[in-house]
């Protein structure tokens, strides 16, 4: 009997781990790829492989990837795309839906993000997490013992008052939509690291984590009061909180 597989994966990691994960994954359970490939670069050189790395993933990019599904295998009748982004549009988020909740048939999706909750609840709910932990060089569960955590989380946590009350205005401002748009995604990764390292300690932190729980969700809305939402952050998270 053919064992069930889902079809549309997400990655909690830093991009290169990410990505070194999700390629043993498709070495392991997708058929065409489970022998390896005996080209240069060994399966990155697998003519139905594709990875793409974005540091912000747009519209434009998206569309891309439905484009790269949409194409024919080129030597078997499986495909698999990982696709690597340090943030996502929302917009771009939106643009994926259809094509993760039912990719064409034998195409397999690997999304590799620094942080779970930068995903919209929409395409979380149409990707199956991928737990790695030790998948990878078993003797070493390097890029997944802790997840990634945003440089402008740890900058926020460690930093004064004043600090934090700078960045909480330049996450809630932008010179045009786009910027706007940029620096709400950025306050999202911010929330979600801070999120993670709150993770470390749940009995400690647990209270913390119920109102981080709360401001992420209004952050995911495009009207959300980003510079109220980050100065309430600033109130309860703790300077020891790394």
């Amino acid at each position: 009997m053919t064992r069930s597989r889902h079809h549309a994966y997400v990655i909690e990691a830093g991009e290169e781990a990410g990505v070194a994960a999700a390629l043993a994954h498709i070495e392991c359970e997708l058929p065409s790829f489970a022998k390896g490939y005996g080209g240069h670069g060994g399966i990155r050189s697998h003519p139905d492989l594709v990875i793409l790395q974005y540091g912000l993933l747009s519209v434009e990019g998206a569309r891309r990837v439905g484009e790269l599904a949409a194409q024919s295998p080129a030597a078997g009748d499986i495909k698999a795309i990982v696709i690597a982004a340090t943030r996502l549009y929302h917009e771009a988020q939106n643009a994926l839906l259809k094509l993760f909740e039912e990719p064409p048939a034998g195409v397999s999706l690997y999304l590799v993000v620094p942080s779970l909750g930068a995903l919209l609840p929409t395409l979380r709910s149409r990707v199956q997490t991928l737990n790695m932990k030790g998948f990878v060089n078993p003797s070493s569960n390097e890029g997944f013992t802790k997840p990634f955590i945003p440089e402008i989380a740890e900058e926020f946590v460690k930093g004064t008052r004043e600090k934090r009350a700078a960045l909480a205005k330049k996450l809630s401002t932008g010179k045009d939509d786009d910027e706007k748009r940029e620096n709400r995604d950025e306050a999202v990764a911010l929330v979600s690291g801070i999120e993670a390292l709150a993770s470390e300690d749940v009995a400690k932190h647990a209270e913390l984590l119920k109102e981080i729980a709360i401001l992420r969700g209004y952050l995911h809305d495009r009207s959300a009061p980003v510079k109220q939402i980050l100065e309430h952050l600033s109130l309860v998270v703790p300077r020891n909180l790394v």
